[in-house]
């Protein structure tokens, strides 16, 4: 995640200090990569280093404000044009856990994988609940649209991910069956399924996980 060209893409909209655009980038996003003031002033200062933002005097209450420069303006525009780079993916610790547990003394890893199953459906379930409330929320026009739009971007984004890791651990668990036939029945033992229909996620009544949730 960029917060670097978050920030750039919320001062395009005009000055803005450290707290509103903090406020401004959780609301946003539904506060599902919450920031810290530190963070947000430190990155305004590396941004300013770089030429891409620059003081823009002080409001009624004394804030410094930052204002994009022309310069940021076309860091901003490339940005929205270059595709995101997936040649070096970030580490995740879901498939670094899986990958030690084969093979390590102890652990049953068909139980991690169970274990993981629930937890990202019961997260999946969350995550549609909030997209409808969301979706109700834009659909009746009594929202900031602007920024609901893009939480239920965000949202669908959470459910396509956990619906991929739910198939990714199904995945997982037959490739671990298949691997502990013996070699006579492995040979005809089909591939597990790379991919899968696209799952729908039942409602939960349980709490939502996410910092938007508890606004929601």
């Amino acid at each position: 995640m960029s917060i670097r060209h978050g920030l750039l893409a919320l001062l395009e909209r005009g000055p803005r200090y450290g707290s509103q655009l903090r406020t401004e980038f959780e609301s946003r996003t539904g506060s599902t990569w919450p920031l810290n003031v530190g963070q947000v002033y430190t990155t305004l200062a590396r941004l300013e280093r770089d030429g891409l933002v620059a003081p823009d005097g002080e409001d009624a209450a004394g804030h410094t404000l930052y204002a994009i420069t022309d310069t940021g303006r076309t860091e901003l525009r490339e940005w929205y044009e270059r595709p995101v780079d997936r040649a070096n993916p970030p580490r995740d610790e879901l498939s670094i856990k899986l990958a030690m547990a084969v093979g390590a003394p102890g652990v049953d890893i068909r139980a991690v994988i169970q274990s993981q199953r629930h937890a990202t459906i019961r997260a999946m379930q969350d995550y549609t609940r909030l997209k409808a409330t969301a979706l109700a929320a834009v659909e009746s026009g009594q929202s900031r649209e602007r920024d609901d739009v893009a939480w239920l971007l965000v949202l669908e984004q959470l459910i396509f991910q956990t619906e991929a890791e739910a198939r990714w651990l199904d995945h997982c668990e037959a490739r671990l069956v298949r691997l502990s036939l013996p070699a006579d029945r492995r040979a005809t033992a089909p591939e597990p399924p790379q991919a899968a229909a696209e799952t729908t996620a039942p409602t939960t009544t349980d709490r939502p996980r996410t910092a938007r949730t508890r606004r929601a």
